[in-house]
């Protein structure tokens, strides 16, 4: 017995010896960029996009220009916007967290991470908008003037009713709810960062382009981008959340 110990003792050490060299950790970072509101400051909208992508495979480099750097230059272009209204004094009443997140690709974790360690009260949180790929079209359409929703009304009516109103108002963009559905067999709704702002009670819009062919693949470049498409876009995400962090009331959850 004593010789089958030493035996299983030896056999487990050499295992655990091999699956922590093998296992490679690399640490992640979010950038959070933050305009304080005025008289109603405690309450706090956030937006995302993903800054990181599946980086270089077989001296193969996946420049992820749609995925997401298309989604990373708009909430970035959205914090300029919110910053120099602000000091104009026309400031936000609410406050915006402006978060790039990493780790998306290895199961949102980035996200995952800031909901489970919040800066700011979830409760706190009026909503989360969610930027991930609106700079190329996918085969459903023959146009760029749309962006698929999803997660709008699934758990707060008011958020659905205020993108709605935005965009009919200002922008006239078909927003395609084909997806939005929790039992999508794509699955959409729990792949990216809006997913863990949801699960916590927290409403979400995630905008989405769709997938097109050179989703995930190294051809996914700057050249093929359509800047018009990813600024109007834009706008309509601004807008959206001017409208939340100026009106009177907070967005209400579905009851």
């Amino acid at each position: 017995m004593e010789d089958i110990y030493v035996s299983v003792k030896t056999v487990i050490r050499i295992f655990l010896k091999e699956f922590y060299q093998k296992k490679n950790i690399v640490k992640g970072e979010n950038v959070l960029g933050f305009i304080e509101g005025s008289d109603k400051k405690e309450e706090i909208l956030i937006l995302t996009a993903h800054y990181d992508h599946l980086g270089k495979h077989e001296n193969k480099i996946y420049n992820g220009a749609d995925d997401d750097a298309s989604g990373t230059a708009a909430i970035m272009e959205i914090a300029e916007a919110f910053v120099k209204a602000k000091k104009e004094g026309n400031g936000p009443r609410r406050s915006v967290l402006i978060m790039a997140v990493s780790g998306e690709e290895k199961g949102l974790l980035g996200s995952k991470y800031y909901t489970d360690n919040p800066i700011f009260p979830l409760e706190k949180t009026v909503a989360n908008l969610n930027v991930d790929m609106i700079g190329r079209i996918d085969d459903w359409h023959d146009h760029e003037n749309y962006v698929y929703l999803i997660g709008s009304d699934m758990l707060s009516k008011d958020l659905h009713e205020i993108s709605e109103e935005v965009n009919n108002e200002y922008m006239s963009i078909e927003l395609d709810y084909t997806f939005n559905k929790e039992d999508d067999p794509n699955r959409y709704y729990y792949r990216s960062d809006h997913y863990n702002f949801a699960k916590n009670n927290i409403p979400v819009i995630f905008y989405f382009n769709g997938i097109h062919e050179d989703y995930h693949k190294e051809t996914d470049t700057i050249e093929k981008i359509r800047f018009r498409k990813v600024k109007r876009i834009t706008q309509l995400i601004f807008l959206t959340a001017w409208e939340i962090v100026n009106r009177e009331e907070r967005i209400k959850l579905n009851k």
